[in-house]
């Protein structure tokens, strides 16, 4: 039987990922934000990017009690699946079954060992499963069909990044009704339009330069035309929520109505800025 939405199955017990989580570069995560997030109520700290720092999903852990941590994502070009599997192992015998592991092969931009993209994912799932990592414990990050039918068949399901709710809307037909679908959504918590746009392009910019997000974009009906000058105002809206808490909820919501089964928010600041405000006034809204 398939865990019900927002849960994974972990041998006899259930992990509780919750409907909302929030997705933080891991140089900005830290215990008390993590305690802060917690008691917020939200149900997943996807750490993101691939940690170069080992110890951080166990500071995590161990500064909570409730929220699960995940790895948005383990590069499986940077991290062998042997030593993900030791973590996975380490970490979920010392705090109770809170840890998951979110895996994906990364950029052909940043790698230059890339090559054969599809079967590397397979081998490196082929090389959890000797390692004893179950399907359940791991999420696979997953944009294009091919890659989610994998995440559905070897996975407990994905974590794509960097979409919209129509992507999520298609995401969840091709995974079908069990596996998971945890989308990272980005907000600006900010009324100003204008002021808006120009603090999402300051993170937008680096993405528009990577064949598969492009890809992505172009599938959900984009051109070159909006890959300019930081990415269009068309573009930029349809990638990043931003408007009032009423506004951004209402964006989350979507995700949720569209087939998402927990929405992982990353919130953009200034830079410098603090993201608990904006996670606050989410978290009244919504949760």
């Amino acid at each position: 039987m398939k865990p019900p939405a927002g849960m994974l199955g972990k041998g006899m017990t259930k992990i509780e990922l919750g409907r909302l989580g929030i997705w933080c570069p891991w140089p900005l995560l830290d215990p008390e934000l993590a305690k802060d997030v917690e008691e917020l109520g939200y149900g997943t700290i996807w750490i993101g990017a691939s940690p170069d720092d080992p110890d951080i999903p166990g500071r995590l852990l161990a500064a909570t009690e409730r929220v699960v941590v995940a790895t948005g994502i383990v590069n499986m070009w940077r991290t062998p699946a042997e030593e993900a599997a030791a973590g996975y192992h380490r970490l979920n015998a010392a705090h109770g079954g809170r840890f998951l592991l979110g895996a994906g092969i990364g950029h052909r931009e940043a790698t230059q060992e890339y090559r054969s993209p599809y079967e590397t994912m397979v081998g490196y799932l082929d090389r959890l499963d000797a390692e004893g990592v179950p399907a359940e414990g791991r999420v696979l990050a997953a944009l294009g069909p091919k890659a989610l039918r994998l995440a559905a068949e070897r996975t407990a399901g994905a974590h794509p990044y960097l979409t919209t709710p129509e992507h999520t809307r298609s995401a969840r037909e091709i995974l079908g009704a069990g596996p998971l679908l945890a989308p990272e959504q980005k907000v600006v918590l900010e009324p100003d339009p204008v002021r808006a746009r120009a603090i999402a392009r300051q993170t937008l910019g680096r993405y528009l330069a990577l064949r598969n997000y492009v890809a992505s974009f172009e599938r959900l009906g984009f051109t070159g035309d909006d890959f300019a000058g930081g990415g269009s105002d068309a573009l930029v809206d349809a990638l990043v929520a931003h408007g009032d808490v009423a506004a951004v909820a209402a964006r989350l919501a979507a995700h949720l109505e569209a087939g998402a089964d927990n929405v992982a928010v990353q919130v953009l600041t200034e830079a410098g800025g603090d993201p608990r405000p904006a996670l606050r006034a989410i978290a009244g809204a919504l949760l």
